[in-house]
């Protein structure tokens, strides 16, 4: 050990000892941290696959699925309480009563966080994104585990930021099957010794999964408006979009709305922005599935998305999608969701975390960039030409399909070596 890893052993150490000497008074997701459990699982014989949050956790479902049928063994680990939420909900799913898919907390990266995961160590370790934690890795290299990133998507900040334990840990990847070329080049500047370009597996994801049986209701009542869908609204954004559609309400009677935040923070914001308005609306929180039909539905205007993971779904419900999150911040976020669902499809110009795929999708014309102050009346533009609902899912272009099987090719040689395992060939959806 040199002094580079000895400086990070000492550091984590003692932030370790201090967060377990403080534990009740600490935000829930170091709690839950701290809490982390260990799966009960033959060592060696067992994939790591870290999310660290939900849409990490969402973009999963693909992989995990796959490598499930392929006879695979899963632990599924989350950094987040609203990951932890979303993962209760979706493991049985996930596991299909196959019993080889489990999940839990992310440990602390220290000594007495990461040791009960690896007193039956995994046989392999896959991370999504930009999951480089110094401590794990190590650890993981000094027993020969293969340390693998998918998706890996690396920005110019993010690289700006890298001190030298993350440039260590970054070194100790076995492999980075990087989502974009610009990713690809800034983990090779970061140190990772072997990078691959596996594309982004948003365009691959599975379809999303059936909203519960209480739609039903909302579907009969507002079958004749036309519908806008705000998803993964930003603070800053929920009011420009509110105002956007009061305006079209003036050329689109009955024109409804479901708006939803970006993340479960920020619920209660929105619904004071909805409350100050003083425009009605109803919480998708307290919607029973079971409930039976509710005539008060023809009268609701606005739903207030406030649930976790029925996004990508709730999008095929709409007329017209608002990709939120590029008005008011420069990342943006994902617009394939309501594009796959075949409905036009709005988004701001701060797409900086989806130049991968907008430039293609905009080419294809299965999105429309408008800058804040167009908002208004582009919605009403394509609000005329568009019809009440999808007629189907729309077809992504050439270049951003098979995504999930160039990634598994990428992954199979290190997955194919697991320690006492026989895992039969991981199939593939293409010709």
């Amino acid at each position: 050990m040199d002094s580079l890893d000895l400086s990070y052993l000492v550091a984590v150490s003692l932030a370790g000892a201090a967060a377990r000497a403080c534990a009740r008074g600490l935000p829930a997701g170091w709690r839950m941290r701290l809490e982390a459990e260990a799966p009960d699982l033959p060592a060696n014989r067992w994939i790591w696959l870290h999310a660290v949050s939900v849409g990490e956790l969402l973009l999963a479902e693909g992989l995990v699925r796959r490598l499930r049928d392929a006879g695979h063994t899963l632990h599924l680990s989350t950094g987040t309480p609203a990951g932890l939420a979303l993962l209760a909900q979706r493991l049985p799913a996930w596991d299909g009563d196959t019993g080889r898919v489990r999940g839990g907390a992310f440990p602390l990266d220290d000594p007495a966080g990461l040791e009960p995961f690896l007193r039956r160590a995994p046989g392999a370790f896959l991370a999504l994104e930009t999951e480089l934690w110094p401590g794990l890795l190590a650890a993981l290299e000094a027993r020969g585990i293969p340390r693998l990133i998918v998706n890996g998507r690396l920005t110019e900040k993010s690289l700006e930021r890298g001190g030298p334990w993350l440039r260590r840990a970054a070194s100790r990847l076995s492999l980075v099957a990087a989502r974009d070329e610009a990713s690809a080049e800034a983990f090779r500047h970061l140190g990772a010794p072997v990078v691959a370009l596996g594309g982004n597996l948003k365009a691959d994801l599975p379809p999303p999964r059936p909203l519960h049986e209480g739609w039903a209701a909302l579907r009969e009542a507002w079958a004749g408006y036309p519908v806008v869908v705000a998803g993964n609204t930003v603070e800053g954004e929920e009011a420009s979009i509110l105002e956007a559609w009061a305006q079209a309400r003036g050329r689109f009677p009955g024109l409804r709305l479901i708006l939803a935040p970006r993340q479960p923070r920020r619920f209660e914001a929105a619904a004071a922005v909805l409350a100050a308005r003083g425009t009605p609306f109803r919480r998708a929180s307290a919607w029973s599935p079971a409930g039976p039909s509710d005539a008060s539905w023809a009268s609701t205007e606005v739903l207030l998305l406030d649930t976790l993971g029925d996004l990508p779904a709730v999008y095929a419900e709409g007329t017209v999608a608002l990709v939120a999150g590029g008005w008011a911040a420069p990342g943006g976020h994902n617009p394939l969701e309501p594009v796959r669902a075949g409905i036009p499809t709005l988004l701001g110009p701060g797409f900086a975390n989806f130049e991968d795929l907008v430039p293609s999708l905009r080419e294809a014309g299965l999105l429309q960039v408008v800058e804040a102050p167009d908002l208004a009346s582009a919605l009403q533009g394509a609000l005329a030409a568009a019809p009440l609902r999808s007629t189907g899912e729309a077809p992504l272009p050439e270049g951003l399909r098979g995504t999930l099987d160039r990634t598994l090719t990428l992954l199979e040689p290190y997955l194919a070596a697991l320690v006492g395992t026989r895992p039969v060939p991981i199939p593939r959806m293409g010709p």
